[in-house]
This record gives C-alpha cells, structure tokens and sequence, in this order.
C-alpha cells in the first residue's frame, strides 16, 4: 500500500529536487526562505504536511547554511504534524571527519548525525559515503545508495579494450576491487602520502597499467590533487587513457583548471553537487550523469514498502 506523500527541497539542491519530482510524477511542493539582513533565515512549508510522509531533498555541501537549512525543514515538518520525514541527501557533508585521526579532533559525521536525529529525522536516504560506517552513526534507518548503479552501466557502454580499474588512493581500494570484479578486469592501486590536508606528498602505483584503459574510481573529487596526479603517472608509466569516474563533484579550489590541464581523457560525475565553474574555465571534460531516476525509484519504494536491495549493484 502506497503512502501519501510530498517532495520538499531545500534551496541549494532544487535543481535536482525538481529532476527527483519530475521522475516520480509529482509536483515538487512548495517551500519558501524568509531571510532577514543580518543573515538569518526562516524555511516555511506553504503547504499542509499533516499526516503525509514527507521527503525533503537536500545536498549539504558547503556552505554550512545548508546543512543548518535542512535541520529547520526538518523541524518544521515535525512541527506541522508531518507521518514521517525522509531527509534525502544525495551528498552528506561532513563524511569525511568519520573518526578522531589526531588528538583533539570532532568527529563530524557524528556530530550532524546527532543533530539530524535530534531534529526529528525518521529515515536517511543517502548515496556513497566517504565511510560506510557512517550509517551506523543513525539509530534510523539509513539508505545507503551507490552511484555504481549508473557508473557500471556506463562504463560497459564505452567498450574499453583492456580495462584496468583503478584506485586513486589506498581508501578506495574495496570500491574499485568491487568494480574490477563486477567487470572481470584487473586494479590497480596509487599509494599516496600527505603531509598536510589536500596535499600529496609523494605517490606511486600498485599494478600494471602499461597498454592498458584505465578508469578511476571514487567516491568525491575535492581539489582534484589526488586524481590529475595519478592520472599523469599512469600516462608516463604507459597507459593508452586514463579516465575518472567520481560520484560527488565538490571541485574546490584549482579543480577545474588541474582537470582540464591533465592528462584525463573524461572525468563523469553525478549531479549530488551542481557543478559551478567559473566563468572561461575549460569544462570540456567533465560529463555530469543524474541520479533523479534512482532517487525516485527509491522513494517510490520507501512510499509502498518495497525492497530496494536491487539497487545495490556493488558495495
């Protein structure tokens, strides 16, 4: 039996939001952002939400005022009396601090779990987290999605000749063993050491390349350090293209200018961050697929008590 239901948006992820309603047949609802001078702001429902189970789509990428947004939907859902409320973030912020890694550190993926929770959140639904031990900083159910789901199907589309997959670091390891296995073809791993925060140090590879297509694969692409730097040692070790697949386009910083100066031959992201060069930079490379399909179809399924276990292509 399906419930009643209405999709919300916050104001940074609307553009996928609309995508997401569209998908699923339905009018995305109405949600207005009073906001005073001084900086603050007030999210307001113009709809009735009583009694419905309520999805509300929101990315929390920088800055903060997202994440801050969604909380006070949240909230306000609650308030008005809403069955249930789905927060749907196709991009969780904060994954990356999932653990203490030095002394006197937050653990922030915790941090907004708590305060998720505390605002009355009764599910997540999410796609690649940077740690997937994240879900059990919830006591709600969490839907862990994976952008294999559409990564996989693309890359069998582009009929590479001796396909290597492979890892930009040695955090992504179980992600792209679980694509080579998917597809039959060898990894190959980049060692990399940091001396301070996106900055590599010093970086080799683990595997051979030579005469081979190679793919990248991981689940965010920050300043793009890391990836343009593997991708122009697996070109000077030998290989005939390097390619990046990546499900979280944050690109701060340099990123668009490393990308377009490397030797990458595409990078493909997903739309869980719109992108936002700046004006002249050389995007040619980058291809952007959209998630709104998946989402729906799992909203769909949340809404009628379906399994959504089909989804999971690969861990």
């Amino acid at each position: 039996m399906q419930e009643s239901s209405k999709i919300f948006s916050g104001t940074a992820t609307r553009y996928l939001a609309e995508k997401i309603a569209s998908a699923s047949g339905e009018r995305l609802g109405e949600v207005t952002v009073a906001r005073f001078s001084d900086g603050e702001f007030q999210p307001s429902f113009e709809e009735t939400v009583r009694g419905e189970l309520v999805f509300i789509v929101q990315s929390t990428f920088p800055p903060s005022d997202n994440l801050f947004e969604l909380l006070m939907m949240v909230d306000a859902a609650k308030r008005a009396s809403a069955k249930r409320i789905v927060a749907v973030m196709p991009y969780f912020g904060f994954a990356r601090q999932d653990r203490k890694d030095k002394p006197r550190v937050s653990i922030g993926a915790k941090l907004v779990a708590n305060m998720l929770t505390a605002a009355g959140v009764d599910r997540i639904m999410t796609m690649d987290l940077h740690a997937d031990q994240i879900q059990g900083f919830f006591e709600v159910p969490v839907d862990h999605l994976f952008a294999s789901t559409i990564f996989l199907p693309h890359i069998k589309e582009m009929g590479l000749k001796d396909l290597v997959m492979a890892a930009p670091d040695t955090g992504g390891t179980k992600r792209a063993n679980a694509y080579a296995k998917h597809l039959g073809v060898e990894m190959a791993i980049c060692y990399k050491q940091r001396k301070v925060a996106n900055q590599v140090d010093s970086m080799t590879v683990i595997g051979d390349v030579k005469g081979k297509n190679v793919v990248l694969v991981d689940d965010m692409i920050d300043t793009a350090g890391t990836l343009t730097k593997a991708a122009d040692m697996m070109m000077d070790l030998g290989a005939i293209s390097v390619r990046a697949v990546c499900t979280h386009a944050v690109l701060s910083g340099e990123a668009y200018q490393r990308i377009a100066k490397s030797s990458l031959t595409e990078l493909i992201v997903t739309d869980t961050i719109p992108l936002h060069p700046e004006p002249g930079s050389d995007t040619s490379k980058i291809k952007q697929i959209s998630v709104a399909q998946l989402f729906a179809d799992v909203i769909r399924r949340v809404r009628t008590h379906e399994s959504i276990s089909s989804h999971f292509i690969i861990a």
